[in-house]
């Protein structure tokens, strides 16, 4: 689809939500409804020296601005796409001898944009950049004390000519970013890099149980021919079939949590109730505090017991996995299931939690055997909560198929690629770097399930060889 094409969605009034997007024809699951590329984004400080400032792709060994010395970018072919972008803040971090925040940069970037081309930079932008919800009046108290920081900080590092803006504009923008600041991962999905600001996606409004997702698409710099590249945007996605006239959503929050703790999340960050069925009816909530035993014979206070056990566990794993104990990780974990086996229903979420962090330290620690165990109860748990063509969800399987595969349960770890490349089709389309690599997983798996088919011996003996 062509970027900024908006021929599938119009702005409507969507009564005490606001704004909002509806379809204008029919949708099915798959369809690309708007691919928008960003009004403004940055990488995060954090991460400055090891992500491409133009794509926000993680690449080893990128190369520097030769004048600020902090942006860095692929190659000269990324730090050229980026120049209009950055030419602005390369002279103010020289002016000023130092870098301030993702928060102040994105925040000069966009009022730079809005000098250079106006608040609205395509045909297709339904709003201006400025007229984007802002809600500065509904902060917390400490909200607001880091908005006047930011605000202060921004006023030394703005320089236009001599543009200047008052306070209460400047004010303004960063309640823009706040609200409507869209998060940017890597090319694998795995990190969150970056914040970008994307005005018609900010006119989708939120359901936890929505009919659409938000990817970000890297765009391609790579062609020797650069009429060929495409740029850096978000894909609207739709998730299922969806009517011409319906409203199109998103969800701003992950849905594994309890209704009443989305929620809350979503008047603390964006600052409005969610009425959506979801939270209206506690739909699953049920199933996510779920008793083991049919109908919960589990006695509500060993249940209760358990939880306490499980929270303060947790707590010491994240403690251990930042110190790199994983051993430690690995046995408060076992410790946890074990005492949850036959109290906890393997949909409840403190089972859940501790299942992911398990699978993923043991597959780090190459114990694949039982790490494959635990991401198969965790993949279970997640498809009776999760929509089925939900991305985590898909991610969830992708990792969970890769570790069966690792540890040599060829059978299983190429079901379970098949059946996280069907999710990703979905979500993020047979383009993304993500669905590429998870095509040649499923090639590779499909090609060894066959060899182990015809000769099992052999295949356990290549296997063997190949892990040496």
């Amino acid at each position: 689809m062509t970027v900024g094409n908006m021929d599938s969605a119009q702005l409507f009034d969507a009564g005490k939500k606001g704004r909002g997007l509806r379809a204008t024809k029919e949708l099915n699951a798959g369809d690309v409804v708007f691919a928008e590329a960003s009004f403004s984004a940055v990488v995060f400080d954090s991460l400055a020296s090891q992500v491409c400032h133009s794509c926000f792709r993680r690449q080893p060994n990128l190369h520097r601005c030769g004048q600020c010395k902090f942006a860095h970018y692929c190659d000269r072919t990324c730090q050229t796409a980026c120049w209009n972008e950055h030419k602005q803040e390369c002279g103010a971090i020289r002016k000023i001898g130092k870098v301030p925040s993702e928060s102040v940069r994105l925040a000069a970037r966009v009022l730079w944009r809005v000098h250079k081309d106006t608040g609205i930079v395509t045909d297709t932008q339904l709003v201006s950049v400025d007229q984007l919800e802002d809600h500065v009046a509904d902060l917390a108290e400490d909200d607001l004390k880091k908005l006047q920081t930011d605000v202060h900080s921004f006023q030394e590092y703005w320089s236009y000519g001599r543009k200047r803006h008052t306070t209460d504009y400047i004010s303004h923008i960063f309640g823009i970013i706040k609200c409507n600041g869209f998060t940017l991962s890597d090319q694998r999905g795995l990190q969150a890099v970056g914040v970008g600001l994307f005005p018609n996606l900010c006119l989708v409004n939120h359901d936890c149980w929505p009919n659409c997702t938000v990817i970000l698409n890297h765009g391609n710099q790579s062609a020797l021919n650069s009429a060929l590249h495409s740029q850096r945007r978000i894909e609207l996605r739709a998730l299922e079939k969806v009517s011409e006239g319906e409203e199109l959503t998103v969800s701003y929050v992950d849905f594994l949590s309890l209704s009443s703790d989305r929620q809350r999340k979503l008047k603390e960050h964006f600052h409005f109730d969610c009425t959506c069925q979801h939270c209206s009816q506690h739909l699953k909530d049920d199933q996510m505090m779920a008793a083991a035993g049919e109908g919960g014979k589990a006695p509500a206070d060993k249940v209760k017991e358990v939880m306490a056990f499980t929270d303060e566990s947790l707590e010491k794993i994240e403690r251990f996995r930042g110190d790199g104990e994983y051993l430690e990780v690995v046995k408060l974990s076992r410790e946890c299931l074990e005492k949850q086996e036959n109290v906890l229903a393997d949909t409840h979420l403190h089972k859940l939690r501790v299942l992911s962090v398990a699978s993923e330290v043991l597959s780090y620690i190459r114990c694949f055997t039982e790490a494959a165990e635990f991401s198969r109860k965790m993949v279970d748990g997640y498809k009776k909560l999760y929509h089925h063509n939900n991305a985590q969800l898909g991610m969830a399987i992708m990792r969970a198929g890769v570790t069966h595969w690792h540890a040599g349960q060829i059978e299983a770890g190429h079901l379970l690629i098949c059946e996280a490349y069907a999710i990703l089709m979905v979500t993020h389309g047979p383009n993304h770097a993500i669905t590429r690599d998870l095509e040649a997983m499923r090639t590779q798996t499909e090609q060894e399930l066959r060899m182990f088919k015809q000769d099992e011996a052999a295949y356990r003996k290549m296997r063997e060889a190949a892990l040496k």
